[in-house]
């Protein structure tokens, strides 16, 4: 098993309660973000192998608004902390593909899935994306 940890940052709590499930049952060690000031925050803390991150996240009406926080601007800016320089980045959509892939991709993702995700291609791209044994079976 592995002891590798996971950052899934995501608004929708079933998807990080569902992917935290599967995450754990296949060994990982999983922290979970609901916004882009938690995700900077996990990233400083437990130093993440992976991140998993959706793209849309909705305005911050709780603090006041202010700029919105998408998938794009938490990449970057978790990117640019010492502790998440060289960690790879899967995204996690239910945005529109065409829109948000290429784009994903070129801002430094390694993978990009569309909601809902084939979870034996996500555990493929983890695994891969972790330099883990891609053969494997994962428990999904």
């Amino acid at each position: 098993m592995s002891s590798k940890k996971i950052l899934i940052v995501d608004d929708n709590p079933v998807v990080l309660k569902a992917l935290s499930i599967k995450l754990r049952a296949n060994g990982y060690e999983v922290v979970t973000a609901k916004d882009g000031s938690e995700a900077v925050s996990a990233v400083r803390r437990v130093h993440p192998n992976l991140i998993l991150l959706d793209i849309s996240f909705p305005p911050d009406v709780g603090h006041g608004g202010g700029v919105g926080w998408d998938g794009f601007l938490i990449m970057s800016w978790m990117k640019r902390l010492e502790e998440a320089k060289t960690t790879p980045f899967i995204i996690i959509s239910a945005g529109d593909p065409v829109e948000f892939k290429e784009r994903a991709l070129a801002a430094g993702a390694m993978n990009y899935f569309q909601k809902p995700v084939d979870n034996e291609e996500l555990f493929t791209a983890i695994r891969h994306a972790l330099e883990e044994d891609a053969e494997s079976e994962p428990m999904i």
